[in-house]
């Protein structure tokens, strides 16, 4: 394909910095679509990527970003429909003919596909996708922008899964760790299922800002012990006339010592759900899970049935985008990395091609 003003930014190694190539997305074949890239946010597993923390699964060179939203410009055969439409790209593309894709849990198939993994993904101009799993966008509200719901595709679709598969509804005492990218999202989506919500985290401001986006409590936990942390949440869910019992917890961190956190929070009936990932290593007593006959389950992305709810929730206002995304020009793509792996900012990056 032509490079038109295409261009991508390619991960080669590293250490190295990025390459920049005049050519983006390949022409699709049947089934697929080249979508013009609105926004592609930076997520903390592209950091992973890029310290050699995490290895991709396609060898490098490769084209990074999972968060992406944009519009259809160009369709295979057969996916004519798509042409022009504003779309969101799961960040894991099911092939739609395994056991777990039938059985509705495309997040978990056999043969996903991630953008920025698994095949080239969106820190470019362009890129070639299945139509597998798209989501349309409509009725985009005048305060935002295409490019803003880019990190729907992983930030806000990730934890809407862990909320739903926790089962939170009206009533129910939440606890959410870790209130960074995923964290925020996961304390306004828990709060909007009518949960009522204690947001744990070592920063101040981000606890003091998601007050007003559904944290009917906060606990700074800094120095403070996995016990000192259960025992200042306990505090609170007396002060809000919750049990001891039953609670929903939710690790966002990604962190050894947030691990260790949302498990020290075990109750009787409590449901954990490790939403966050670290490749550290943390020592827990397993048999907690059977003394407390709780339950503890991991969540890996988001089936794409998910995604229309997750627009919805952020299209309605009931899920707050603004205040915690940021937008760079992807020229600036070697600084806005910097500021993401040394947390200059606390909002979610959005790289504008």
């Amino acid at each position: 394909m032509s490079s038109d003003g295409r261009y991508s930014w390619r991960f080669v190694g590293v250490g190295e910095p990025l390459e920049r190539i005049e050519e983006a997305a390949r022409p699709p074949s049947q089934g697929e679509v080249v979508v013009e890239v609105a926004g592609c946010g930076v997520c903390h597993t592209d950091l992973g990527f890029l310290d050699g923390s995490v290895a991709t699964k396609q060898p490098l060179p490769i084209v990074l970003g999972h968060e992406i939203s944009g519009r259809v410009v160009q369709a295979g055969s057969g996916s004519e429909d798509w042409l022009d439409k504003a779309v969101l790209i799961p960040a894991v593309i099911p092939c739609d003919a395994c056991d777990l894709c039938r059985a509705g849990k495309g997040n978990a198939c056999i043969n996903q596909k991630m953008p920025g993994n698994d095949l080239d993904g969106g820190w470019a101009t362009h890129i070639t996708v299945p139509t597998n799993g798209l989501s349309v966008i409509e009725n985009l509200p005048d305060r935002y922008e295409l490019a803003d719901l880019s990190v729907i595709a992983d930030a806000v679709t990730t934890p809407l899964q862990a909320v739903r598969r926790a089962g939170v509804t009206d009533g129910d005492f939440v606890v959410i760790v870790g209130v960074g990218g995923v964290g925020s999202y996961a304390v306004q989506i828990a709060a909007a299922s009518g949960g009522t919500v204690v947001a744990v985290d070592i920063d101040d401001e981000r606890l003091d800002q998601l007050k007003d986006y559904g944290a009917a409590a906060t606990v700074n936990s800094r120095g403070m012990s996995p016990r000192d942390v259960r025992d200042a949440v306990r505090e609170h869910a007396k002060a809000f006339g919750k049990p001891a019992t039953g609670w929903k917890i939710f690790e966002c961190s990604g962190t050894a010592p947030g691990q260790e956190t949302a498990y020290g929070m075990l109750g009787p009936q409590a449901t954990l759900a490790v939403v966050g990932f670290t490749m550290d290593k943390i020592s827990i007593r397993l048999s907690n899970l059977m003394a407390f006959d709780a339950t503890a389950f991991g969540t890996w992305g988001c089936p794409p049935q998910l995604y229309p709810e997750a627009i919805e929730l952020v299209t309605s206002g009931k899920v707050d985008l603004a205040p915690f995304i940021r937008k760079v020009p992807m020229t600036d793509i070697a600084q806005a990395l910097d500021d993401a792996h040394n947390r200059v900012d606390p909002r979610r990056t959005i790289l504008i091609p």
